[in-house]
Order: structure tokens, then sequence, then C-alpha cells
């Protein structure tokens, strides 16, 4: 009889790691969470649920007891915010992962990345998983995502077996993070740049596959260990494409009017300031990192993930919008009543 494997998913009651655990309880995983928040969700589903901030390193250390593989998706996202809250999250919260694995014994350590940590400003098309960190990084969420990248791939070449991925742009059922903030800027966005650079995305579901795959992947030759993967649709798709597509299936109208990507650059910076002097908390709505984002092609090879993880999207593009569809129609996000 195969004994269970037995799983930790840090940020498990969040987008990516609540389909990644749903994944692994399907194939008979027995699953642990660790978050900030108790979840009635994953209790129902039967998951062991540890709740902490992964900055507490006694609780991770806990988490990671008796465990055979940890998904690392806990991390702190967004374009603005204190520099030091994404470095508490994403670099000691990391930190805190690695110790906890070496510590523990668990024998694979699979982190979600990001492309960002290799954005430069401007076009990236096709490139792979050569292409150097930049030399400086326009907010805190590229740098501090660059740097656990960085702890977790120096961990894979010693004591530790670990995968990075870095899936780009995730979206479908679920999303509290990309979908919402289309949706509820709707009439305010305008297309900036020359508006047909192509960019990756990744379904929910496909994301948390290639996770999956990943750990198998990573068992099978302890020889992949210390790498990282892009992981895409593998179909680089027109940005504002995407947008409006994603617009319709919330029942809202495409993007109209355009904004040179200079001036858009010129207003996000102007923004930027406005906020650090006033000391808004608030995100502002326009920075230099989203406009560069939004102007530029920034899409992939995914190459060494299809021949070292055995890795290729299960939904498709237009599956995932009409899944996207049919779960907006319930309005998750209480935006019925919205007039902006």
């Amino acid at each position: 009889m195969t004994t269970a494997v037995r799983s930790l998913v840090t940020g498990g009651n969040g987008f990516l790691g609540r389909a990644i655990v749903r994944l692994l309880l399907a194939r008979g995983d027995r699953v642990r969470s660790l978050a900030r928040r108790f979840d009635p969700g994953l209790d129902a589903l039967g998951v062991n649920q540890i709740t902490a901030d992964i900055a507490d390193a006694a609780r991770v250390d806990e988490a990671c007891q008796s465990m055979d593989v940890v998904y690392h998706t806990a991390a702190k996202a967004g374009v603005w915010g204190p520099a030091h809250a994404y470095y508490r999250a994403n670099v000691i919260g990391t930190g805190n992962v690695i110790a906890a694995c070496r510590k523990n014994g668990v024998r694979r350590l699979i982190h979600t990345s990001s492309p960002s940590v290799v954005f430069t400003g401007g076009d990236m098309a096709g490139g792979d998983e050569s292409l150097p960190y930049p030399g400086a990084f326009l907010t805190a969420y590229p740098r501090t995502k660059a740097l656990a990248e960085q702890m977790v791939r120096q961990a894979g070449q010693t004591e530790l077996s670990t995968i990075a991925l870095r899936p780009h742009l995730i979206w479908g059922p679920g999303d509290n993070h990309l979908v919402p903030r289309i949706l509820k800027r709707a009439k305010r966005l305008r297309r900036i740049g020359r508006g047909c650079n192509r960019v990756d995305t990744i379904y929910i579901d496909n994301a948390a596959h290639a996770h999956v795959l990943a750990d198998k992947a990573l068992a099978k030759n302890p020889d992949l260990s210390g790498r990282v993967y892009f992981i895409s649709q593998g179909e680089p798709v027109p940005v504002w494409e995407m947008i409006d597509a994603i617009l319709d299936a919330g029942g809202r109208p495409p993007v109209k009017g355009r904004i040179p990507a200079p001036l858009a650059y010129g207003i996000g910076w102007a923004i930027e300031s406005c906020y650090r002097l006033a000391g808004a908390t608030g995100e502002p709505p326009l920075t230099r990192f989203v406009a560069k984002e939004l102007a530029t092609d920034h899409w992939f090879s995914m190459d060494a993930a299809r021949q070292d993880l055995g890795y290729a999207p299960i939904v498709t593009i237009s599956e995932g919008l009409e899944r996207l569809r049919k779960w907006l129609m319930n309005d998750p996000y209480g935006m019925a009543k919205r007039s902006d």
C-alpha cells in the first residue's frame, strides 16, 4: 500500500494555494495549509490548518514538521506598499520556509516566483531562464521576489531539493487580484502605448497543475534542483485584447481611449510622488511599473518547462474565459451596484 504524500501549502487559502490544495487532495495527499487566517472552506475539505504569519519562524517550523514536500505560494503581492512589508513576507518568510524544510528533513520545496524578477521595463519577447536579474527594480514586489527566488535556487544547490516557478498573470474564477482590479477600473482604463504588445498569462488550473508536475519531476530527477521555470498558457496574447476579454466576461465594454507610453510613465511617476508626499496608504491608480507592464512585450519561452516538467496547459484561454464568465454571473465581487 502506497503511503500518502504529506504536503504543506503556504498561503493555502489564497488563489493559487487553494487550487494546489484541491489537486493534492484529489491525488490522495495528506494536506496541511499555513496561512494567516483560518479558512472554513479548507476545514470542510479536511485540510489541517496552521494559522500564522509566514515571518513567524517558530510557526513555520511547526508547519513543516513531518512534511514530504512544501509548496510555497505565500507572498505579499501588489505594486504599492511599504518596502519593509514586502521584505518581511517575501524574503524573511521564504528564508523561514527554507530553514524549516532543512531542519525537518522536507524532501522537496516548490516555490512560486514571478517573471517580474527579470523585468527590465523594456520589451521581453521569447526570453528564457538564462535572462539575468536587472540591476534595479521599480517597486518592492519584484525586488523582494527576486531575492527570495535566489535564496531558493541557492538552497537547491546544497541540502534541499528545490524548483522555482514563474507563472505570469494568473487569472480565473476565484481571482482576488487581477480580475477584480480590471473590473473595478473598467470605466477608467485607457490603453497605454501602441496596444499590440503581447504578454503571457496563465489560467489558475494550469498554474496549479504546473506546481504538482514540478514536484513529480523533482522527485524523479533530483538533478533539476535549483532550477527555475517560466510557466504560462504558451500562447502570448495582446495585453489589451486579454483585458477586453476579461471585461467582456464580466459584462463590461472594452477599453476606449489611449495614452502614449511615455506620458503614462510620467503620470505614474507624478502620482507616486503625490502619494508619498501625502503619506497615502491606498494603491495609486497608476504607477511607473504598471505603465511599463501595460506598454511592453513580456512573454517567455516555455521550452524548459515542457521538456523537464512535462508541462502543457490543460485548460485553453477560451475555455478559461467561459468558466470565468459563468463564475462572474454570481457577482462574486459585489459590484452589481457599483456606479463607477
